[in-house]
C-alpha cells in the first residue's frame, strides 16, 4: 500500500489510526497472555479475533483474569 491509498482509506486521520494501534496492541498482548495462561481456549480466540480497541482486553484483564480458575475433577 502506498501512501495515497492509505490517504484515501483514512483521510486526514492516519494518526488516529496509529494512536488507536498503540493504545490497542499492549492490551492484547497483555490479555492473550493471560489468557493463554489461565488456558481459556475461547477467551484466547475472542480477544485474538475481536477488536475492540482496547475494550475486550480491559474487562478480561480486569475482571475474568482475577477470578480464581476452577478446575474440574474428573
Amino acid at each position: 500500500m502506498d501512501v495515497n491509498t492509505l490517504s484515501a482509506l483514512f483521510g486526514n486521520n492516519l494518526w488516529l489510526v496509529i494512536a488507536l494501534a498503540l493504545w490497542t496492541l499492549p492490551w492484547k498482548g497483555v490479555a492473550l497472555w493471560k489468557a493463554a495462561s489461565r488456558h481459556d481456549k475461547w477467551w484466547f480466540i475472542a480477544l485474538l479475533v475481536v477488536n475492540t480497541v482496547g475494550i475486550l482486553e480491559i474487562f478480561y484483564i480486569f475482571f475474568i483474569a482475577k477470578k480464581p480458575k476452577v478446575m474440574k475433577v474428573e
